[in-house]
């Protein structure tokens, strides 16, 4: 009899590894190195988290018509937008690195190094950068590293089996990655408030200002005509637009700020911000308007400033013969510079530390900041104030200049509608329409309104404080049914009336009329 023999059953064949694990493995390193790279940025004075330092080396790069179009695109919320998009593409990154690790674990870890360089090159070449800059980058690539081991080799297979997930414990792959991205969360959260909440927000809340040495009286009757929709004639500080570099608000604590006036000067000044209230302290009702800003746009706005007279403190520091820029630096390194004769000339252009009776807000430059009324902001209205030198025109080009735009920035002479809105649906009869006009420095005198192909009528003018602020005007239409175009313009104090050309905002600034198109209703 032959022995029996047993038919080995045959193996089976291995798994195939999930192609979700290593995405998420992925994903969540990206999380841990942003978390820990805003972590670190909040217990190192001055320095930014990755995100911060790339998206600056962005906007710092980008050209003008890109700055522009974004801006067209979304506002006031270009920034979000592109710290939105840094944080995407990151978390791409990182899962494409959680790919690359299960065939590849050096490779990948490199990659997150390489990470991590980037935001300690961008940290290292924006102005004033120090060692410190580099810190979040560094921690944020040291953390991502032990993460992506973590979770390739510990939890998805053992030390023993590198080339990752090929053991997979799932439920301890998901508990990690939960734990680890919930870290990165709060780490990120902690960091924005200690970047903020904890610095500058405290320091202005300390801020008492005293009153002004020549304050100005209240508004007159007559000033604000008061009209729904209209813009009024002091810009609430949630309104006022913000146009600037900072990709995340700098965060300085006024105690250790100070103001450095030095170049073409008899003698360097520093001043702490308690010198300043304790100087000689002025109001004045001034406009700013972005250059960015086109034909009907709401890039600019109307406030109370409070400050100390820059004419005084470089009359105190003694201007040399030649030195013909007055230059403006920020902390966070943007440039600006406009012609020396402009802040001696008689206008109120202040080093500003109160807007509409408080402390600047910290969006608006808190502590310290420059204005300067007629010239548009990209010249002169450096927020977080650091530096002012005292330069000549052909020496020194601020940021803007650099990328194409005009050094001879005179704001020019605009009108907007703001009642009725565009496209608004209207009954018929007596129908008000208004808006504000400005030309800083110069004034309004004259503001038209034309319905459709008709005559050029003249709207009536609020009363306005002095020439240095934007004025309301109102004219009442008889609406008749059917769809209409309505415009303005606007004449200034020099008699120069704003041309109907439409012209884009760069080099020096948009000009055309404002036409807005309504339907009124049968009655």
């Amino acid at each position: 009899m032959q022995p029996s023999t047993v038919e080995p059953t045959p193996a089976r064949p291995a798994s195939p590894t999930p192609r979700w694990p290593p995405t998420v493995a992925g994903l969540v390193v990206a999380a841990v190195a942003l978390g820990t790279g805003e972590l670190v940025a909040g217990f190192v004075p001055g320095a930014g988290s990755p995100v911060a330092a790339v998206g600056g080396v962005v906007i710092d790069g980008v050209p003008a018509w890109a700055r522009d179009l974004a801006i067209d695109l979304f506002g006031t919320s270009d920034k979000g937008v592109l710290v939105v998009g840094i944080v995407v593409l990151a978390g791409l990154f990182g899962a494409g690195l959680g790919r690359l690790a299960t065939r590849r674990l050096r490779w990948a870890a490199l990659g997150v190094v390489g990470f991590g360089l980037v935001g300690i090159v961008a940290a290292l070449t924006r102005s004033g950068a120090t060692v410190g800059r580099a810190l979040p980058s560094a921690a944020a690539a040291v953390a991502g590293v032990a993460t992506l081991r973590l979770l390739v080799t510990e939890v998805a297979g053992g030390r023993r089996r590198p080339a990752g997930f090929a053991a997979l414990d799932r439920r301890a792959f998901l508990r990690a990655s939960a734990v680890l991205t919930g870290s990165a969360v709060v780490a990120a959260s902690v960091g924005r408030a200690l970047q903020s909440r904890l610095g500058a927000v405290a320091s202005r809340a300390g801020v008492v200002l005293p009153r002004a040495a020549a304050p100005l009286p209240p508004l007159a009757d007559g000033v604000d005509l008061a009209i729904d929709g209209l813009s009024p004639f002091v810009t609430p500080n949630g309104d006022f637009y913000r146009i600037d570099t900072a990709l995340f608000i700098p965060q300085v604590i006024a105690e250790d700020w100070e103001l450095r006036i030095h170049g073409m000067v008899e003698r360097e000044l520093r001043l702490s911000y308690a010198d300043l209230l304790a100087r000689p302290l002025v109001e004045a009702d001034v406009t700013l308007s972005c250059v960015s800003n086109e034909v009907g746009g709401d890039l600019v706005g109307n406030a109370r400033w409070q400050g100390v007279r820059l004419a005084e403190l470089l009359a105190e520091a003694g201007v040399q013969d030649g030195a013909t820029q007055v230059v403006g630096r920020s902390v966070d390194g943007f440039t600006n510079g406009f012609p020396t004769e402009l802040a001696l000339d008689g206008r109120d252009a202040l080093v500003a530390v109160g807007m509409n009776g408080e402390p600047l807000p910290i969006q608006h430059g808190f502590p310290v900041r420059l204005v300067v009324p007629g010239l548009y902001g990209y010249v002169s209205a450096t927020k977080w104030l650091a530096e002012i030198e005292l330069s000549t025109l052909d020496g020194f080009d601020g940021y803007w200049i650099r990328r194409g735009w005009s050094k001879d920035a005179p704001v020019k002479t605009q009108s907007r509608i703001d009642v009725p809105r565009a496209g608004s649906r209207m009954s018929p009869g007596r129908q008000p329409v208004a808006g504000v006009a400005w030309a800083p420095t110069r004034a309004i005198d004259r503001v038209e309104v034309q319905v459709d192909d008709g005559p050029w009528a003249d709207a009536r003018l609020a009363e306005v404080p002095g020439d240095t602020t934007w004025r309301q005007w109102v004219h009442q239409w008889d609406a008749t049914p059917g769809p209409h175009r309505i415009r303005s313009r606007a004449t200034d104090g020099d008699g120069a009336t704003q041309p109907e050309e439409r012209v884009p905002p760069i080099p020096d600034g948009a000009t055309g009329w404002h036409t807005v198109e309504v339907f009124v209703e049968d009655a």
